[in-house]
């Protein structure tokens, strides 16, 4: 199914259909900052399990996720003053952080680290999905054969696994800056879009 909604100023009843579709653990893909995400509710782990069934992911590789703000990020990850800093000035932003994560997170989510991903992106509709959602939403770039997918045409065509692919105009093609924020100074562990200049 094939939803449209304004990128920046988001229907709440479209945003509702989402959430419920997310609530009986469906598979939506959805527009963020970045790229098209590939993603479903945080707290359904069969949702979770179809996410890697339906990009072909092998399950070793990491998912992370999207929160709505600073303030819920605390939940799942361990955020000390330095981190909270630097995410304070990125965020919302292009950009995913890599924390130790807390009991709240779903070990399926977790590497053998126990570290986790977590974004907060510049996108309204993303933004309102988790708010009204409640929970964080689990977020991979909608890719196909390491191709990154940016017009809905083709999100729709070879996504159609999904329950739901959100049309909010064509996406962009540069996933997220990743910055592991574990050690003793940030590391860039991928170059994105989110610019990193004077940040390590």
């Amino acid at each position: 199914m094939r939803l449209e909604i304004h990128p920046t100023h988001p229907e709440p009843r479209k945003i509702k259909n989402v959430v419920e579709t997310l609530r009986k653990g469906g598979v939506v893909v959805y527009p963020t900052d970045t790229v098209y995400a590939l993603g479903c509710d945080i707290t359904q782990k069969k949702a979770i399990d179809r996410v890697y069934q339906v990009k072909r992911m092998d399950k070793e590789q990491p998912l992370a996720f999207v929160c709505p703000d600073l303030g819920d990020i605390a939940r799942y990850a361990i955020v000390d003053d330095r981190a909270y800093r630097l995410m304070r000035r990125l965020l919302p932003g292009p950009y995913t952080f890599i924390l130790e994560a807390t009991r709240e997170v779903p070990r399926i989510l977790m590497m053998k680290r126990k570290t986790v991903g977590i974004r907060i992106p510049h996108h309204e509709v993303a933004l309102q999905i988790v708010r009204e959602l409640g929970n964080p939403i689990v977020s991979t770039s909608a890719t196909f054969e390491g191709e990154q997918l940016n017009d809905p045409d083709d999100l729709v065509a070879r996504y159609k696994q999904a329950d739901l692919v959100i049309d909010s105009g064509w996406g962009g093609l540069d996933p997220s800056t990743v910055i592991d924020l574990t050690g003793p100074e940030p590391v860039v562990k991928r170059q994105g879009a989110g610019p990193t200049e004077g940040l390590v």
